[in-house]
């Protein structure tokens, strides 16, 4: 049993809510505090819960409120940008299929989970300063008020305060060179395979699928070499995007289709796609970094959510079996850096490809090689963290 029975968990999105709820389970108790005055319902677009994520919330019990926030889409069917297919998959057995939902459902659904679990979330404490000691640690909060605690977790995302305290020298994210958007068309606008995402490349990339509705959603990439803030993204009005994405996709199958049907008020705009860099330090101290605050790897690689989970959980771990937070913290990175790294390359090589940015085109990989290692990886929390060396 470690000595870490309590944490302050800087951040009340996915990733701070599953490592409450984690870190409860381990028999830590944790407080959530969110920089903003209220929580993030009907923000954000949509993101995909793969089957190593869903598996990483079925051990803090969340599992199956989150599978009723979302839809099964398990089958890819991967094309190109005329319409001829180049490979299928239909999941591998034995793994739940991959969810789709909307960002603000998945946090409403976390959020209800850890508030179910006795776990306290406090709304408009904004972090700007850490005050590390031999007995603990103390969170400094912009409206002067303080709380103490033996580890503090950064789950602030991918421009994290936290970060900048453990290393003030440490990297921000990276721009991928393209901006991100979606919208949605309706039923008869393309032929879609029931539960299947479906993947368009060429010389642009679209994505798309059927909502539970019958409509179809799309994702698509507008490549741009200086970067736009969201904000900045936010003020050009949709038609306008509207006109450079159909511009981007004049003979494309089937994303000139889709976007010709899609209507200016149901563009989502997403912004700039992001990734973190290698993070050199992961925790300092009593600190440590966990989800996008250390490792966002773009939306590109449908992990961005499950990755956070899988090392909410593996922190708790961690904490929970190893004598006190430095063994703990290291421990940590040890199990999840190369992972995370590994999965955070593959999305910056499919950025590159969005942005015209990757030469020829390389081989299509097989769906073992896409999401075999990536999907079956599991998380065993009844074995104990073994110490350094052992």
């Amino acid at each position: 049993m470690g000595s870490v029975r309590t944490a302050l968990v800087i951040g009340g999105g996915i990733g701070g809510t599953v490592t409450a709820m984690a870190l409860a389970r381990a028999g830590i108790e944790a407080t959530v505090f969110e920089a903003y005055p209220g929580g993030a319902d009907g923000i954000g677009a949509m993101l995909s819960l793969a089957p190593n994520g869903l598996a990483a919330l079925g051990i803090v019990g969340a599992e199956e409120a989150v599978r009723a926030a979302g839809h099964p889409v398990p089958g890819v069917v991967m094309a190109d940008g005329a319409g001829n297919r180049l490979a299928e998959f239909h999941g591998f057995p034995g793994l739940p299929a991959t969810h789709v939902m909307a960002r603000a459902d998945l946090y409403r659904a976390l959020t209800d989970q850890a508030l179910a679990r006795g776990v306290k979330i406090e709304y408009g404490r904004r972090l700007v300063g850490a005050e590390d000691s031999p007995d603990g640690v103390t969170a400094v909060f912009a409206d002067g008020s303080t709380a103490g605690a033996d580890v503090l977790i950064g789950a602030d995302g991918i421009r994290s305060t936290v970060r900048t305290l453990i290393d003030p020298a440490a990297p921000g994210p990276e721009y991928a060179g393209v901006l991100g958007f979606g919208g949605i068309v309706p039923a008869d606008t393309a032929p879609v395979d029931p539960a299947t995402m479906h993947f368009a490349f060429g010389s642009s990339f679209i994505g798309y699928w059927r909502l539970p509705d019958g409509r179809l959603c799309w994702f698509a990439s507008l490549p741009r070499t200086e970067p736009l803030t969201w904000p900045e993204v936010r003020r050009i009005p949709a038609e306008r995007w509207l006109t450079r994405l159909r511009e981007r996709y004049a003979g494309h199958v089937p994303g000139e289709r889709l976007l010709a049907h899609t209507a200016p008020d149901t563009l989502m705009a997403t912004g700039p796609m992001e990734r973190m860099p290698s993070v050199p330090h992961w925790h300092r101290g009593r600190l440590v970094l966990v989800g996008d605050a250390v490792h966002a790897p773009s939306s590109s690689s449908g992990q961005g959510a499950s990755l956070a989970i899988e090392s909410a959980v593996e922190l708790a771990r961690c904490l929970r079996d190893l004598p006190d937070h430095t063994a703990a913290f290291g421990a940590y990175e040890r199990l999840r850096r190369s992972r995370v790294e590994l999965i955070g390359g593959n999305a910056a090589a499919t950025n590159r490809a969005k942005a015209g940015q990757a030469g020829a085109r390389p081989a299509m990989p097989t769906p073992e090689q896409m999401f075999g290692p990536v999907h079956r990886h599991h998380i065993d929390w009844h074995a104990t963290v073994p110490p350094e060396g052992q």
